[in-house]
């Protein structure tokens, strides 16, 4: 629609968690770290954490990308509260047959997958996302899953993604057993404004385009709305970028954005009932922004951004683990 107008190849704020559109900033680059050393220490739990919207569905697709193929993987989302029988969602994560009825049997079906795995000299890595919806016992059933060890191997390693709430999940009295065997966590923490600007520049660029789009005051203001979280981020850019097309403008500034957020504000009010509900909807907050000026060529492309290398990352997340 908008793609050839800005000189873009592809849509660069898709809602999709893309892999390829994954932004490795400083948070990114310190999450996306702390799962690779989990699995390099052969951690027996990793636990990642974030807001809804925060990224980390696209760093796990990013992490399966880039597993080796000694590494079978079975992912499994837990979206309910009830799972009901965890061992046959582990045996379906895993391509396997779950339709055995009886827990001894269901047991035995994947202690011997697992046995198989390590005999081929595969390690078996399970990745639970929307972990915070487990429930305590389901925690403990991993924990003695995770007993399997073959000599000083970790024949499962599990990682545990979620909302904060799994973080307050853990500390629960049953399951101090549990927290003793987590050996990697991070929470990953929203975007600061400079952050925001440079993820936007990136996805951007990532799109075809290598110059800025946004003006400083419209990125202020996709900024204060969203809070630093990448998925409203996203909505937000795209919509301005529609909104944008339609008025052929060359430069997005906070005038637009502004309009977005006015229609995105209408839209809550209409089908939203309750006063609760339209303030628990991020568009609802609409921040002031100064009045903005016709900002010069040199002022746009004044946008400083840093690369943050791999290393970086490593040496970031090892200070941060130390401190544990």
């Amino acid at each position: 629609m908008y793609e050839k107008f800005y000189g873009l190849t592809e849509k660069p704020f898709s809602l999709l968690p893309d892999p390829e559109f994954l932004v490795l900033g400083k948070k990114h680059s310190a999450a996306y770290t702390a799962l690779e050393y989990g699995l390099v220490s052969q951690a027996g739990f990793t636990v990642v954490t974030g807001e809804v919207g925060s990224g980390k569905t696209t760093l796990i697709r990013h992490l399966l990308n880039q597993l080796d193929e000694d590494i079978t993987v079975g992912l499994v989302s837990s979206s309910h509260h009830d799972m009901g029988e965890l061992l046959q969602w582990l045996l379906f994560a895993f391509n396997l047959d779950y339709r055995e009825t009886q827990k001894v049997g269901l047991y035995d079906l994947f202690t011997q997958f697992l046995i198989d795995q390590y005999a081929s000299n595969k390690r078996t890595v399970l990745i639970i996302d929307e972990a915070q919806n487990l429930q305590p016992d389901v925690l403990e059933e991993l924990r003695l899953l995770s007993n399997i060890n073959a000599d000083k191997h970790q024949v499962l390693q599990i990682i545990l993604v979620g909302q904060p709430q799994l973080r307050s999940l853990l500390k629960h009295r049953d399951l101090l057993q549990f927290q003793q065997r987590v050996s990697v966590d991070y929470h990953l923490q929203a975007l600061n404004e400079d952050e925001t600007r440079y993820y936007i520049f990136q996805r951007l660029k990532l799109a075809g385009r290598n110059k800025p789009l946004f003006t400083r005051n419209a990125i202020k203001l996709i900024y204060q709305t969203s809070h630093g979280i990448p998925r409203i981020i996203n909505t937000l850019c795209d919509t301005s970028l529609v909104y944008g097309f339609a008025d052929q403008k060359l430069l997005l500034d906070s005038a637009l954005v502004a309009k977005v957020l006015k229609d995105k504000h209408a839209a809550v009010e209409q089908s939203d009932e309750t006063p609760a509900a339209q303030g628990a909807h991020p568009f609802n907050q609409q921040p002031s922004v100064a009045s903005e000026h016709q900002q010069s060529a040199a002022d746009i492309n004044d946008h400083r951004i840093t690369s943050f290398n791999r290393e970086s990352a490593k040496l970031l997340f090892k200070k941060y683990y130390n401190k544990k």
